[in-house]
């Protein structure tokens, strides 16, 4: 049984979303202030975390930036705060994915089921297939990338958006296509997110993330993958 942390002060939020994440058959585990979401996020084998960014004690931007040191686990941010440079920063600081109050359960529980399933694949071994484009391979059992035989440092989703790259080279890949395909349900939010993402994988794959040798920008169009 998966498991979701649900890290927000106010209880009768928690209880809403609790009541409908069970009836998905998650066990729910919950934090009310900073601190304890944190710690409990830390101390325990969770698959999702849903973190308010106004929190008692410390806020959602801290608790996500001290997570991030530890910990690649989903992290939903839930949050009344609307404000687009707020968005930005959850996603740059390593969000997965930004939802506002007031929500849909049925969106809410949608996004919770797709980072899960990414979640739960995860925890799988074996030897596994590989993809390789220009300097990169992949393992996709392991989820192990590298550079010229170098281990990169991704997240689950970076990992997602390069293997989907790796298998299309050169082909013009919208941000549409991307949230529908990586992300792996229909956004209902902004398309910044894909944006955000793309520049924070470049920052690894590329020796100069500000002049791309091989995630390139087409513009008005997309992106695409330069194997060189």
């Amino acid at each position: 049984m998966a498991k979701v942390l649900i890290v927000e002060d106010e209880k009768a939020i928690v209880d809403l979303i609790a009541f409908n994440l069970k009836r998905e058959g998650y066990e729910i585990q919950e934090a009310y202030d900073g601190q304890e979401g944190l710690e409990k996020a830390q101390a325990q084998d969770i698959d999702l975390v849903l973190l308010d960014v106004m929190l008692p004690y410390m806020d959602g931007f801290e608790v996500l930036r001290r997570l991030r040191q530890k910990s690649d686990v989903p992290v939903l941010m839930v949050t009344a705060r609307e404000e687009e440079r707020d968005k930005i920063l959850g996603l740059e600081t390593g969000a997965d994915d930004y939802i506002t109050k007031p929500f849909s359960t049925k969106e809410l529980t949608a996004r919770v089921k797709a980072n899960i399933r990414r979640r739960l694949t995860d925890k799988g071994g074996g030897e596994g297939k590989k993809g390789r484009g220009g300097p990169f391979e992949v393992n996709y059992e392991l989820r192990t990338a590298s550079k010229d035989g170098q281990p990169l440092e991704l997240s689950q989703r970076e990992f997602d958006m390069l293997c989907y790259f790796l298998a299309a080279p050169g082909r013009v890949v919208t941000r549409e296509e991307l949230m529908e395909k990586v992300w792996g349900f229909e956004y209902y939010g902004d398309l910044r997110a894909v944006d955000v993402a793309i520049r924070r994988l470049r920052e690894k794959l590329e020796d100069n993330p500000a002049d791309p040798q091989y995630l390139i920008t087409r513009r008005g169009a997309g992106y695409y993958f330069n194997k060189g």
